[in-house]
């Protein structure tokens, strides 16, 4: 893996963007693909488009989300406590515990989330799983006043951000769903980018998938492509728990994932799979048999219809401080793509 790219990985997982607060992740994203972009645009919604050949007759789009879950200040008490509501999907045992920063006008505010002592739970207490209302953020502060002057209403929140490399070429972070797949898709436009593509390839930083696929829907809208390929995570199945009969077998390592189901254009799904090969990059079957919960689910119904690929990065651990991936399977998921846009002459017909 190039090095500049690796820090760039490093820097956007360091970097805040919960859904429909994208905008610092976003300035580094427009940075870094000014430097091999032909053009670099940001949409009204907050989508970043970075494209090579933006006058060619066939479009291809490839749609990494930029956003992350988080929370939102909604509630101070009288005693400076903060609470909370959540922005995507959380499993509140995640948060008890927790070091988290609320993204404030003024500058990061550390705060925490924890419980009564377990010295103090009733047996009974002991048994419920604690719910999001109940819980709250510690920021120091001595009283409502204090804490209204370092927090606004509405200000967002995350967990803790912070990178940590693992043994056998892994690495651990909140937000690697999906800063991964945002990595992925603009490392794809850089490579192809030095090797002569020749189609029109757009990639798109996409905005607040977390609350419902929105970026993706008006950022397709915008350039109505003919091909795209969504990038998200998928589980990973290799530890204890997960039910591979149910989830498939999704490896960390294994290489990216290609998904097979009516959600994905037949064609572009076996290009893909014979561009792997061809390449000898070790990919991983997967199916879905029903719309994608990601970006992929947009893009295929846009507009008169899109040729929707999906390749997803396997993840431990997903919404969670610690989610893992390999960065091996990025690095790969990256090449695959760039070969494919590569290889593409324009004159492609994805009907089915």
């Amino acid at each position: 893996m190039d090095s500049a790219a690796l820090d760039f990985f490093k820097r956007i997982l360091a970097t805040p963007s919960p859904s429909g607060y994208e905008g610092p992740v976003q300035a580094l994203v427009r940075e870094y693909a000014a430097g091999f972009a032909d053009r670099v645009t940001t949409d009204v919604h907050g989508n970043v488009i970075a494209v090579k050949n933006p006058d060619a007759p066939l479009r291809v789009m490839l749609a990494g989300h930029c956003d992350q879950i988080g929370l939102l200040v909604s509630y101070v008490d009288s005693e400076g406590f903060v609470y909370i509501q959540t922005i995507g999907g959380w499993d509140p045992m995640q948060l008890i515990g927790q070091r988290l920063t609320v993204w404030s006008q003024n500058g990061q505010v550390e705060g925490v989330i924890a419980r009564k002592p377990i010295h103090l739970l009733t047996e009974e207490e002991r048994k419920q799983v604690p719910k999001i209302k109940d819980l709250w953020l510690d920021i120091g502060a001595k009283n409502k006043d204090e804490a209204l002057a370092r927090v606004r209403i509405g200000d967002p929140v995350t967990l803790a951000l912070g990178y940590t490399e693992l043994p056998n070429d892994r690495a651990c972070s909140p937000a690697m769903d999906n800063k991964s797949g945002l990595w992925v898709v603009i490392e794809a436009l850089r490579r192809a980018s030095q090797r002569g593509v020749r189609c029109g390839l757009y990639a798109v930083s996409t905005v607040q998938e977390e609350i419902g696929l929105r970026g993706a829907k008006t950022s397709a809208h915008t350039i109505n492509p003919h091909v795209g390929i969504a990038v998200d995570v998928t589980h990973a199945t290799d530890c204890p728990t997960i039910d591979k009969k149910e989830q498939g077998d999704v490896a960390l390592g294994g290489g990216p994932v290609v998904y097979r189901g009516p959600n994905m254009n037949l064609k572009v799904t076996e290009r893909l799979i014979e561009v792997a090969a061809r390449s000898e990059i070790r990919i991983q079957p997967a199916a879905i048999g029903r719309a994608t919960p990601n970006d992929a689910n947009m893009l295929q119904i846009s507009g008169g219809g899109v040729a929707t690929g999906l390749i997803s990065i396997p993840n431990r651990y997903m919404h969670s401080a610690v989610e893992m991936i390999s960065l091996e399977d990025i690095d790969r998921a990256a090449e695959l793509i760039a070969n494919f846009a590569v290889g593409l002459s324009g004159d492609e017909d994805f009907t089915p």
